[in-house]
Order: C-alpha cells, then structure tokens, then sequence
C-alpha cells in the first residue's frame, strides 16, 4: 500500500479538481499518438491516424481521452487501494486488448505533460508535480499488476 501525506493527498485532490478531463484527456492521447506513434496499433479502429492534424480531429481519439480520464478519477476516490480499484482494467488492457504495459507510463507523461501546460508553474509547482507523478505511478503500476 502507498503512503501519503497530507501535501500529496491535498495537491492531488486539488489539481483534480481542477482539471477538464474533456480537455487534457483528448490532448494526452493526441500527444502520445503523435509522439509515441508505435501506439497507433491499439487504435486500428480509431479510423485516420495518419498526421497529427488527422489525430487531434478524430473525434474517437477524443472520446478514449475522456474515457482514460475518466479512470483516473477511480485512482483519485480509491487513493488508498488503487491496485484493487483498477484490478478489472489490469486484467482487460494484459489479456484482452494486449496492451504493453511501457505505454501507461508514455501515457502518463502525455498527461503530466498537459497538466503542467494547463496550470502552468504557479499552480503546477515541483511539490505539486512530486505528488501527481507520484500518484501517475501508483496507477501506471495498478495498470500493469496483471503482466507481473
């Protein structure tokens, strides 16, 4: 189980507070299709992916943004057993989708990348960035229980 403090707890709730999953969502994943393009193998049903302009357009890229962001609002309720709450995701991204477990920590980055964008160094502090890449681990690791 991971510990945290107080800070973590209350940098965590507030950026989540803060953040628009219809916004960051759909630009994380534009931003790993595009820059971790061996990705584009998941999304074959995603239609064109051809050219970051086609990405950012693709309104199916949009939608799995919000659905990924979405899910990180289980971690955000469930600090204190993510693994658990993220069992049954482990379990459908390893033995149905095949999902090759580096690219929830890619995935991680595009979405720390977007945070720190929207907020910007006032808000998105090096305390507030320890705690959220911290709690982006927890769930990167709950993701990737199921290969282990």
């Amino acid at each position: 189980m991971v510990e945290w403090t107080d800070a973590e707890r209350n940098a965590i709730a507030t950026l989540w507070s803060n953040i628009d999953v219809g916004e960051i969502g759909p630009q994380a994943l534009a931003r790993l299709l595009v820059v971790f393009p061996w990705t584009k193998r998941y999304f074959s049903t995603f239609g064109d992916l051809s050219t970051s302009a086609a990405i950012a357009a693709n309104p199916k890229v949009a939608q799995h943004g919000k659905t990924v962001m979405g899910g990180l609002e289980i971690a955000v309720k469930n600090m204190d057993n993510i693994k658990a709450a993220y069992a049954k995701l482990s379990v459908m991204h390893s033995e149905k989708l095949h999902v090759d477990p580096d690219n929830f920590r890619v995935l991680a980055e595009c979405i720390s990348v977007g945070v720190a964008a929207k907020f910007g160094p006032s808000v998105f502090t090096p305390g507030f960035q320890e705690a959220w890449q911290k709690f982006l681990a927890v769930v990167v690791s709950a993701l990737g229980k199921q290969y282990h």
